[in-house]
């Protein structure tokens, strides 16, 4: 049998993005305004390997700068159709020369998942499959949260990320596995729907002690 385990959520604990967005003075919402207008797709980028956690706050710093600039001279009528929020509109939004993906990432261990991953892997072979970032990537391996499994299957290193059905049938292929003979948990339910409809057996992370019950057979 094959397992595979989110990290975020699941094994360690996630990055509170709320103090990225309160040392930028937005909201999430206008964070990912700004991310996606006018046809990019950094954080999406940034999550799939294509640019560097500094490449993606260089472009974030320019595209804030141009958006800043039209609102000041209101010489483009786009600002309008974007729905910034009234504390971006009012607040002054810093510019980032440092990596607040790094700064604010502070994970704690979940040990009661992880003493699950290492039962499990006296019998199966058990697999990390995870969205993550070059910032969050290299401090997971700093700290060898990555060393719990037998394998890591990150969204920066294969290029594709959860809820892709592609990141699902990635790892099947790389591991030989038949998905019948696959099990995952996510803490969010859209990753968890996205491994079923690849006929994954999927559970729902609440809580150590609830997966060990949906996993205790095999053991």
């Amino acid at each position: 049998m094959l397992f595979i385990f989110d990290m975020g959520g699941v094994v360690t604990s996630t990055f509170h993005m709320e103090l990225l967005y309160e040392k930028l003075n937005m909201t999430k919402e206008d964070f990912f305004t700004i991310c996606n207008c006018y046809g990019t797709h950094y954080f999406s980028d940034l999550e799939t390997g294509k640019i560097t956690s500094m490449q993606f706050w260089t472009l974030f710093n320019n595209k804030l700068g141009t958006i800043q600039h039209q609102m000041i001279e209101e010489t483009n009528e786009q600002i309008q159709t974007l729905n910034f929020s009234k504390k971006f509109l009012i607040e002054k939004v810093p510019e980032i020369h440092t990596d607040l993906f790094r700064l604010f990432f502070h994970p704690s261990k979940n040990l009661q998942t992880i003493e699950l991953i290492k039962e499990l892997k006296k019998k199966h072979r058990v697999i990390c499959g995870t969205n993550t970032i070059q910032s969050h990537w290299e401090n997971h391996m700093e700290r060898g949260d990555y060393s719990f499994f037998n394998q890591t299957y990150a969204s920066n290193k294969i290029g594709v990320a959860k809820p892709d059905k592609e990141f699902f049938t990635t790892i099947l292929e790389a591991e030989n596995a038949i998905p019948e003979e696959t099990f995952f948990t996510d803490d969010k339910e859209e990753n968890c729907k996205a491994a079923a409809e690849c006929k994954i057996n999927s559970v729902h992370f609440t809580s150590a002690e609830e997966l060990r019950k949906q996993w205790e057979k095999y053991l």
